[in-house]
């Protein structure tokens, strides 16, 4: 059905703009809506209502079609069913080589920041899973984690001082959640937390949709100096129901090469240093 041509098209699309959109985190949320909404989106439309060029717009539709969200046609862009898009980051597994090899690659690129000795905490999540399969036999670390995987394939290897939080089991990720984790990090000190993320956003920093993951992930930013983020570039410019972190708390963003360099230097602008791996 063609949209009613008395209804402004910034009311179609929902996107009630008055000026260019220079972040294009912030474009590509906005575009992926209005794909959401309405089922198509087309470049000329969205260049005119977000007031950049159509080549700013084909660049965006790249981008997010890169990350399994939007399919490309003539003209515009279609999009991808939420729920195939978001099963290889939700389902505590990877699901596709294309994500395992993304992945892989952000772990062994997050082996640079490992002390010398001491202590890291590894969050729960498939790139933080990657993260610890990666981790080389007799490196001498105490590893404190609160997931199942996560500990189980750090304890095959040796080396390590091995901690687990308890709590309650979240399925199917295998993360302890709730109180008994949160206290046991109480008068715990590490020397770098490795932590997974749903989204990463300029205007909401780091999220997750599961409300018991938020208590968690904020005592693990506060009990370590230095924090790093393990996430691919699926989920820029994503946000979910809750904020665990805000950017400022970050220190480094670990991330695959297909986060455009738009993005990756809007990120660095606000402070966050970013490596794509």
């Amino acid at each position: 059905m063609s949209p009613d041509p008395a209804t402004p098209s910034s009311e179609r699309h929902g996107l009630r703009v008055v000026g260019p959109v220079k972040y294009a985190a912030e474009r590509q949320r906005l575009i992926l809506a209005a794909a959401r909404s309405d089922g198509r989106v087309e470049v000329t439309e969205l260049a005119h209502r977000l007031h950049v060029t159509g080549e700013t717009i084909r660049r965006d539709l790249t981008v997010l079609e890169r990350r399994g969200l939007v399919r490309r046609v003539h003209g515009g862009a279609l999009p991808v069913d939420p729920a195939q898009a978001a099963a290889p980051r939700d389902l505590g597994l990877v699901t596709s080589e294309e994500y395992a090899v993304q992945k892989r690659r952000i772990a062994r690129r997050a082996l640079e920041e490992l002390p010398e000795g001491g202590t890291i905490l590894i969050d729960g999540g498939t790139t933080t899973r990657a993260l610890a399969d990666a981790l080389p036999e007799g490196r001498q670390l105490t590893v404190v984690t609160n997931n199942l995987a996560v500990a189980s394939v750090v304890f095959a290897k040796s080396g390590y001082d091995l901690f687990v939080l308890g709590g309650r089991i979240r399925r199917p990720a295998g993360d302890a959640v709730g109180v008994w984790a949160t206290d046991a990090l109480g008068d715990v000190c590490v020397d770098v937390a490795f932590l997974g993320t749903n989204g990463y956003s300029l205007d909401r920093g780091l999220t997750t949709p599961h409300e018991s993951e938020v208590i968690a992930k904020r005592a693990f930013v506060a009990c370590a100096p230095r924090v790093v983020v393990l996430a691919d570039s699926t989920k820029a410019g994503a946000v979910t129901f809750h904020r665990f972190a805000s950017l400022d708390e970050i220190d480094l963003l670990i991330t695959d090469t297909d986060l455009d360099d738009e993005s990756a230097a809007e990120f660095d602008a606000v402070g966050l240093e970013v490596v794509r791996a």
